[in-house]
């Protein structure tokens, strides 16, 4: 089939690529002249784990191609993808300026008939929006089709390429048979394509996101609990796991979630609600627990340092806001070190993939480390911000001969406090005592 995607960003190019690797031919669409040269010359925007192999693969057979030339890469698609952002706005609902106006140049330029599909998250009603802006400008048939992206960051090629499901809204027979044959090879395996109405499908990538930041809030509040009572979140975590209607996932506590989708996501379904003058309550807690949650560790310095962190030097492991990406979107590290420079600490950090984007947002006001145990030269602690798989065996007589005493404050529980202790570290974690 042919397929044009437009936008490039992290949706867009793993959506092109995957489509690519199935045989397709793929046009990706960006505004962004440098960008889509240096991807011409093989060079990734994002870092995403195995999608070098598929972007670099598909290149070199034709497949998958890009330019700045909307009306061009629309002429030969028989799909159009909108993959493009949609921003918080001042109030906090979605932005859909990129994708309207995206919408209502394709309307001057379609000539036959396209299947035109929702693939960024969006609030419930925007089909309706992005067929009126066609439809304004043209008569020639079109459909167009709700399908959310349910990708993970790091893991977004697992994802798309073996999906849990596929979630298609529209009520076109003729826009049912493309999406069945396009999203084929995808479910051999069985999983489901889920074909329903165009708002009930914008609205469930809102549900099931808000749901999991639900989740992970609450397992934070019992974690935070566990210390006011002297419980083991571990051992609650276990326990709760093992009731097949809970599950395992998403119940580890830590210093609250972040990236591109959780908090815009949840923001954006509760204020939909008010809109249609219905109020979240769970959801308007889970956002407020959650910005607490970003600075609990700066909460446990404090009580240690008495109050006074004003001339100490600490090191940062992670950056991030989950580990396997470079994506520093709403990243729990960024509050801690707002904090902690506005205390009147120093930082100095390392992350492995995401310091150039710290860098090109808050420049030096932090300093940055080229290795793990380089930042905690002369550090008065350690702060671990990101569970990245490098940080959960380090060399610890290292860390103790670097830093200036053996205190660790560790936002994502990586060690065992016992184990911790035999090593003579001051170590405190989340809802651990």
């Amino acid at each position: 089939m042919n397929i044009a995607v437009v936008g490039t960003g992290y949706v867009g190019l793993v959506t092109g690529t995957c489509f690519a690797e199935t045989g397709n031919n793929v046009v990706c669409v960006d505004i962004d002249a440098s960008k889509v040269e240096k991807m011409r010359n093989g060079q990734i925007p994002i870092y995403e784990p195995h999608l070098d192999v598929l972007f670099h693969r598909n290149i070199k057979a034709g497949r998958l191609t890009f330019t700045t030339d909307l009306k061009e890469a629309q002429k030969n698609a028989e799909i159009i993808f909108l993959a493009l952002p949609t921003p918080p706005g001042e109030d906090g609902s979605a932005d859909l300026s990129y994708i309207l106006g995206v919408a209502s140049e394709l309307g001057d330029m379609i000539t036959d008939y396209k299947v035109i599909i929702d693939k960024s998250t969006v609030p419930v009603g925007t089909a309706d929006k992005v067929n009126a802006a066609i439809s304004a400008k043209t008569n020639v048939p079109f459909d167009v089709v709700s399908n959310p992206e349910f990708l993970r960051e790091g893991f977004a090629v697992d994802d798309f390429m073996k999906p849990d499901r596929v979630v298609i809204g529209t009520q076109s027979e003729r826009a049912i048979a493309l999406m069945e044959q396009l999203y084929a090879p995808f479910v051999r395996q069985g999983n489901p394509i889920l074909f329903m109405d165009e708002k009930s499908a914008e609205l469930t990538k809102y549900a099931a996101n808000a749901f999991l930041a639900t989740k992970i809030t609450f397992m934070n509040e019992i974690a935070n609990f566990c210390e006011k009572v002297g419980a083991n979140v571990d051992m609650v975590r276990k326990g709760m796991g093992s009731d097949e209607r809970i599950g395992k996932r998403f119940l580890f506590p830590g210093i609250g979630y972040g990236g591109s989708c959780f908090p815009k996501d949840v923001q954006a379904l509760a204020l939909s609600g008010e809109q249609e003058g219905y109020h979240f309550d769970i959801l308007h807690s889970v956002m407020a627990v959650n910005q607490i949650q970003k600075l609990a560790l700066i909460e446990k310095m404090k009580r240690f340092y008495k109050g006074n962190l004003k001339g100490k030097h600490f090191a940062i492991w992670g950056l991030a806001f989950k580990p396997d990406t470079d994506d520093i979107r709403e990243a729990p590290a960024l509050y801690m070190i707002n904090a902690l420079v506005e205390a009147g600490a120093t930082v100095c950090a390392f992350d492995p993939e995401a310091m150039d984007n710290v860098k090109s947002l808050i420049g030096d006001k932090i300093s940055y480390a080229d290795s793990v145990y380089e930042t905690l030269n002369g550090a008065d602690a350690l702060l671990i911000a990101t569970e990245w798989a490098l940080f959960r065996s380090p060399d610890f007589k290292i860390v103790e001969s670097k830093l200036k005493e053996k205190i660790i404050f560790d936002g994502r529980n990586l060690y065992n406090p016992m184990d911790m202790k035999k090593l003579g570290y001051h170590y405190e974690s989340i809802g651990r005592n």
